[in-house]
């Protein structure tokens, strides 16, 4: 074989192994979204600025469920919860003895996490692409292709044998985000309430709730 023929073999080797991690990446990530209506686990989140130095790290529960629902309760170092109920977001502070209170907006929905129960978001709201392998996982890289005052610059999803593994998000500001998922239930019988909330008695609430009879539900 002529150096030439080799080193034109090497990069379509090199092209079909590339092409064959994007495949599999993004199938590992179908699979795991395929017909998903809940999921409750475990979460640990670090935060880097914009130099790398390490400003924040935490860990708690987090709970989604189709199409609009989702519960990210924050134990360690201090509480708080976020809790979206399709409706409204409430951000209850318990150490500040504060809710605070906004309308959901559509565009608060176009996340990572979100395409998760909702897969057709995936491909309408983000440009995806293959992210090799590294860590023992399989990256799928998200941007998103609204390209005004984006939530983000670009997510990377980790996939392993049990799906979402890891998540990484970039925002314009240099800031990153990682999360390290584990112990994922599929479709669990959530508690009552478990999206619902309720202020507590002697807190101040911050924002205006809604008139949920005015509400025009997004989907049927």
């Amino acid at each position: 074989m002529t150096p030439m023929l080799k080193s034109s073999v090497a990069v379509l080797l090199a092209a079909a192994a590339g092409f064959a991690h994007a495949q599999d990446a993004r199938a590992r990530l179908d699979a795991f979204t395929q017909g998903l209506e809940g999921l409750d686990g475990r979460f640990h989140q670090r935060v880097f600025d914009a130099d790398g130095r390490l400003t924040e790290e935490s860990s708690g529960r987090v709970a989604l469920s189709a199409p609009r629902q989702f519960r990210w309760e924050y134990e360690r170092p201090f509480p708080q919860l976020i809790v979206a109920d399709g409706d409204q977001v409430w951000i209850y502070d318990p150490d500040l003895e504060q809710v605070s209170v906004r309308p959901q907006s559509y565009e608060e929905q176009q996340s990572p996490l979100a395409a998760l129960i909702d897969p057709g978001e995936l491909d309408r709201q983000f440009r995806v692409s293959d992210g090799g392998s590294a860590d023992g996982l399989h990256w799928v890289v998200l941007a998103p292709k609204k390209a005004e005052n984006p939530q983000f610059t670009e997510a990377r999803l980790g996939i392993d044998a049990g799906g979402l593994a890891r998540m990484t998000i970039a925002d314009p500001l240099g800031q990153k985000t990682e999360i390290a998922f584990q112990n994922w239930k599929r479709d669990p019988d959530f508690a009552a309430g478990t999206f619902h909330f309720e202020p507590p008695e002697d807190v101040d609430i911050v924002g205006q709730q809604i008139d949920r009879a005015e509400i025009t539900p997004l989907r049927p």
